[in-house]
């Protein structure tokens, strides 16, 4: 399968793509680009998680994750203050990481500033402190996610995401089939290992 035939759709805000970021280079049995999208612009159905019915559906949503990073052997699993928070400027810097070929380790260090680490990404300190465990400068990186053309290239592949059938994150592309939520990369893994056998289309 070519690197482009898949792809995993991130918002840097969400622990539920936190989860599947940690899973997916193991999980899926292809390649798949790793895509930044902004999760509140992909439609009404997005979990802005900011929208709990009360107090006692926020915690069970709460407990429901830390349990399965248990169960995925992460590190316990630490909320930042705020959450949610706002990831426009982590995700600003996430399409400039991709620009230069670091999306993964970055992304993989800004989830886990934000969920094992308890740090809000509205914090750009931490964004920085991300970006420099992937060897990129701070220097850089302020010039970089301040470009317009990085601002426009998130708001085109967010709204490609929307056209492709991404109603929220995480989410699995797989050709034209896609996969939405927190098994999204253990069901396009399983489609992905029935389509192609032995290395080959069936």
């Amino acid at each position: 399968m070519s690197s482009t035939a898949a792809a995993f759709y991130f918002d840097l805000a969400s622990p539920l793509a936190y989860l599947a970021a940690e899973r997916v280079l193991q999980v899926l049995p292809g390649a798949a680009e790793w895509q930044p999208v902004l999760a509140h612009q992909l439609g009404p159905t997005a979990d802005s998680f900011a929208a709990f019915r009360c107090e006692s559906d926020e915690d069970a949503f709460c407990e429901r994750v830390e349990r399965r990073a248990g169960e995925l052997g992460l590190q316990p699993l630490v909320w930042p203050t705020p959450f949610p928070f706002d990831s426009a400027a982590a995700m600003r810097t996430a399409t400039y990481a991709k620009s230069i070929g670091r999306t993964v380790p970055f992304a993989q260090a800004a989830f886990r500033q934000a969920f094992a680490g308890g740090h809000s990404l509205e914090d750009f300190d931490y964004v920085l402190i991300s970006a420099a465990a992937c060897e990129m400068h701070p220097q850089a990186v302020k010039a970089g996610m301040a470009l317009r053309s990085v601002r426009e290239e998130l708001r085109r592949s967010t709204a490609a995401a929307a056209s492709a059938g991404v109603t929220d994150v995480p989410a699995v592309r797989v050709r034209e089939r896609v996969w939405v939520g927190e098994q999204a990369v253990e069901e396009a893994a399983a489609h992905m290992r029935a389509e192609y056998v032995g290395g080959a289309p069936r």
